[in-house]
């Protein structure tokens, strides 16, 4: 019976190691791959066309080069600067740049380092810091966009961007298409098993610099997003302190810009037109 007992003692002490060694082996996984998981760069590089628009090669950090794309606004209107998805590259913003450029908007894209036309440096949340700002420095001080005049726009992952962009002091409007609070958040949403917020390298936490931005802010989501979900664009709205969030019924993650009533808002908001606010569509902020 002791024999029994220790060699069954034994066996559980094997298998708590083995579920250990493999606990273990899954979070380094997911630390040491975590950036393939958020930076799923589309294959191939395309260069981005469209009649008005100028494919624009700026020298970047450490001998790089950082592309933006350029749409001219009319005297005096203001210029949308975009951040892509996590799953997009810079030709991918053709169709938006031609939307907002009917508008009667200016448009300015960036391309991220290790998408498109920039691959071959590794993306990091700062990497793609960096390249922001560069872009928009040129916008402002070469090609006259002023900020009092510049609408700060990220969808998905670019959401991120360009509240560190606002942040910055980059804009003076913000518009977050299908926003996350933090990646954090959204990898303890996949992993609720791991100590996500211990591993993850870049963390986007636009929650934490919300409430520190006083700028407009226009934000929405698709009330069946399956990769953001719409809670987190709700709470981002009681973060801001000046913030309209739309929900549109029944969109999902990547078709909420195709619906022409929330594409027609987004751009008036970025015009600088208010849209009427209605309750349940404006969240109360938290103090």
């Amino acid at each position: 019976m002791a024999r029994f007992l220790q060699r069954m003692k034994r066996m559980v002490w094997v298998m708590a190691a083995v579920l250990a060694g493999a606990y273990g082996l899954l979070g380094g996984l997911v630390f040491f791959q975590q950036r393939r998981f958020l930076f799923p760069a589309p294959p191939g590089a395309r260069e981005p066309s469209l009649p008005g628009a100028t494919l624009l090669r700026l020298p970047g950090p450490e001998g790089s080069t950082v592309y933006a794309l350029h749409v001219p606004a009319p005297a005096g209107a203001p210029t949308v600067v975009h951040f892509h998805g996590n799953g997009e590259q810079l030709a991918d913003a053709e169709w938006l740049a031609q939307q907002v450029q009917e508008s009667g908007l200016g448009f300015y894209a960036v391309e991220y380092p290790g998408y498109g036309l920039a691959r071959g440096r590794e993306p990091s949340e700062q990497g793609l810091y960096a390249a922001a700002e560069v872009a928009l420095e040129h916008l402002h001080r070469e090609l006259g966009v002023a900020r009092e005049r510049t609408v700060l726009q990220g969808q998905s992952l670019g959401s991120g961007v360009a509240v560190e962009m606002a942040r910055r002091g980059q804009g003076a409007r913000l518009v977050l298409i299908t926003p996350y609070t933090s990646i954090p958040d959204v990898g303890a949403r996949l992993f609720p098993w791991l100590p996500v917020r211990l591993l993850v390298r870049d963390a986007f936490d636009s929650a934490s610099k919300a409430p520190g931005l006083a700028l407009p802010v226009f934000i929405l989501h698709g009330t069946r997003d399956e990769v953001i979900p719409v809670d987190m664009g709700v709470r981002l709205g009681t973060l801001f302190p000046q913030a309209t969030v739309r929900l549109r019924e029944g969109m999902h993650h990547n078709d909420v810009l195709s619906e022409p009533v929330a594409l027609a808002e987004l751009l008036r908001f970025a015009a600088g037109v208010a849209g009427r606010e209605s309750p349940e569509d404006t969240y109360p902020r938290e103090r």
